[in-house]
Formats: C-alpha cells, structure tokens, sequence
C-alpha cells in the first residue's frame, strides 16, 4: 500500500519537472498565446476534477443520508473556497501578467513572489490528489484507479503549469538551473497538500465527505480566481475556451477509463 501511495503522491510532481524542464529548450519567454493556451486546459482539467473526483464521490460517500446527502459537500466545498481565500489575502504573491503584488505589503523580490502564486495553485491541487488517495485507504467507494487517474491528470495540468514558473524566472535574468527549481520548489508545495490531507483524512477519516469537497472548492477558487481570468485576457479569447473545453474532456476520458 506505501508503495502505491507513493506513486499516487509523487506523479503530479513528476508532471511539474517536465514542465519546468522546458526552461532548457524554451528561450527567455513563452508566446502569450501558448501561455493563455496552458492555463485554459489546466483549468479544464480542475473543473472536471472537482466534480469527477472530488464532488460526486463526496456526495456518494453522503448518500446514507437521504435529502440532506448535499450537506458535506456543502459545507466542505465553501470551507476550501474560504480556506483559498484567506491564503489569497495574507500570503503575498505575484501572478505573471500583473503590474502590482497581490496579499500584504512586503520587501520580497518579484522572483519570491512568481513561486508564492504558482506555489498557491499547487496547494489545493495536491490537497485533491491527497483526499482522493485517503478515501482509497479508508476502504471507501473510490478505487485506487479512480485516484490514479486524478493523480494522472493533475499531472498532465502541472506540466505547462512547471513551465509558467520556470520560463518566466528565466525572463527576470535567473539562471536556467534555478529556473528549473524553482518549478520544482512550486511542484513540492502540492506533495505537502497531498501528506496533510492524507493525515488529517486518517485521522478524522468519518469526515471523508467533507475532505473530498474541501479540496474540490480550495480547486475551483484557484480556476475562478486565476486561471480563467489569465487565459481569457487579450484577443481570440473563445480559442482558450477551447483548450477549457478540451482539458475537461482530457480528465473526464482519464476519469471513465481508468477510474
């Protein structure tokens, strides 16, 4: 099981190395279309994760309670959405078209704060990754399959993801190396989210319902708040909602044939 549990927990991450490993072969900056391009299909594939993997089994997990089965999905989607907002409102960070910081006022340099607000998306994408690989371990409907594919595909998401980091620290004059970690160092925030869930799931494991929404609203607050915002400015925004559309369908196919 340890062994399973630690293919399911590192896969994401390995999806954030090839990302950020094209800083090597990438010069200093990515074409604006092709960024707008990435952040539409890693917000289709969180959309479709929320709902796939995190929603409707929380909502299966409640069924033994009628009418009122919505209740911890509910309760635990809106504490994720507020639980992203306040990390939004104290941890300052910088998102890559953005003129001016976002959080507290503070003394760190513009670099610092580009891996603050990769590392914000990470969090709740490993806190997914993290509630689905407790509900297998708790002996619950989901199949490690079902929290393969979820893992697969916040992978496949986190591969333009390591590159959004990594490219634009080259931009800023960092050497290709620390760019690359710096992809790397964002990723590792993810692997922390998944081993928090993990433990606070085995510990607390009757509240599996609200776990599994919990990460489901901390992941749709990061595609409302900042992905969808990013991919749609410029022109021929209805290309990028394309790209949405086809990620979604990349992570439901990856749901359905594998979960």
């Amino acid at each position: 099981m340890w062994l399973d549990l630690c293919i399911g927990t590192l896969i994401p991450l390995i999806g954030t190395a090839c990302g950020a490993a094209l800083v090597f072969f990438i010069r200093n900056r990515l074409n604006d279309d092709l960024e707008r391009t990435m952040l539409g299909f890693a917000a289709g594939i969180m959309t479709a994760a929320s709902f796939l993997s995190l929603l409707l089994p929380s909502l299966e997990e409640s069924a033994h309670m009628g009418r009122l089965s919505f209740v911890p999905a509910v309760t635990g989607f809106w504490i994720g959405i507020l639980f992203l907002f306040t990390l939004d409102e104290i941890i300052p960070h910088l998102h890559l078209k953005s003129a001016s910081p976002e959080g507290p006022k503070t003394r760190l340099d513009k670099v610092t704060m580009l891996v603050l607000a990769v590392t914000l998306h990470n969090i709740p994408e490993g806190m997914a990754v993290g509630a689905v690989l407790a509900g297998w371990m708790a002996d619950s409907s989901i199949t490690y399959m079902a929290a393969i594919s979820l893992s697969i595909g916040i992978a496949i998401q986190n591969c333009p993801e390591g590159a959004l980091i990594s490219v634009p620290l080259r931009s800023l004059g960092v050497s290709r190396i620390k760019s690359f970690l710096g992809g790397i160092i964002s990723g590792l925030a993810g692997v922390l989210g998944t081993l928090l869930m993990i433990f606070a799931a085995s510990t607390i494991s009757s509240y599996l319902p609200y776990i599994l929404s919990f990460a489901a609203g901390a992941m749709i607050y990061v595609v409302v708040e900042d992905l969808i915002p990013e991919m749609s400015k410029g022109k021929h925004s209805n290309m990028m909602t394309l790209t949405f559309a086809f990620g979604f369908t990349c992570m439901l196919i990856l749901d359905v044939a594998l979960g």
